[in-house]
């Protein structure tokens, strides 16, 4: 991983880029992504510039992470499902190992071992249908056509958008309400038009989601609850 003197950092790079992005992931990591010919110096002269703001960043993310909220496998915790809160019940027997029924998560008690897998494998499967749902949606408001969709583990963002057009979506995504969902959908089929965060992206966002400012900060602050 680079460090420039106490920052460390990832580093992209990628041809489509002409300016340089310097962002705090999701997970606190330092992400900059540069356009593929720029040189390090140059890199490092404007993370000498932005240090102030970076610091800033990296505090602010520290006091959000500080309410994550850790859950437990045991009758009574509550677990996200777009946006609700239900309640896990322990019972004996049911046809799978976990499933949402009656307003709650319901978990044989043989497969406890194994719940956070089997949560994660429950996001990612109606992580996918949902998302593709909320894709067909808007992709016609947008006039894009994304690649390949998926739901999986990220490790630094949200989501992403690849140089082909693929779309993948961390499964924690359909933890949030509909209307954030929305956004980071939005997001990043806005990428497909416009590869960086210009002002052309962001008014582009704007003409389809006028609130997205609103929904972008309660990502912010919210997304550390966000997990099983």
């Amino acid at each position: 991983m680079p460090k420039y003197k106490d920052i460390d950092y990832t580093l992209t790079r990628s041809g489509r880029k002409k300016t340089i992005s310097i962002f705090i992931e999701r997970d606190g990591q330092v992400s900059v992504r540069a356009p593929e010919l720029l040189k390090m110096d140059k890199i490092e002269e404007i993370l000498e510039s932005k240090r102030l703001w970076i610091y800033k960043g990296l505090a602010e993310w520290e006091d959000l992470n500080a309410r994550r909220v850790e859950r437990e496998f045991v009758a009574g915790e509550s677990f996200l499902y777009l946006g609700r809160n239900y309640r896990l019940q322990i019972v004996k027997d049911q046809p799978k190992p976990l499933i949402l029924k009656n307003g709650h998560f319901c978990i044989k008690g043989s497969s406890l071992s194994k719940a956070d897998e089997l949560f994660k494998e429950f996001y990612r499967e109606k992580g996918i249908s949902k998302i593709k749902e909320r894709i067909k949606f808007y992709q016609g408001k947008l006039g894009v056509t994304p690649g390949q969709i998926r739901v999986m583990e990220l490790k630094h963002r949200w989501a992403s958008c690849s140089a082909k057009g693929n779309l993948n979506f961390h499964w924690k995504c359909v933890q949030f309400p509909l209307s954030i969902l929305d956004y980071v959908i939005v997001h990043e089929l806005t990428h497909l038009i416009h590869s960086n965060h210009t002002k052309a992206f962001w008014n582009q966002i704007d003409k389809v989601i006028p609130d997205f400012e609103e929904r972008k900060q309660w990502l912010k602050v919210n997304g550390a609850g966000m997990g099983v």
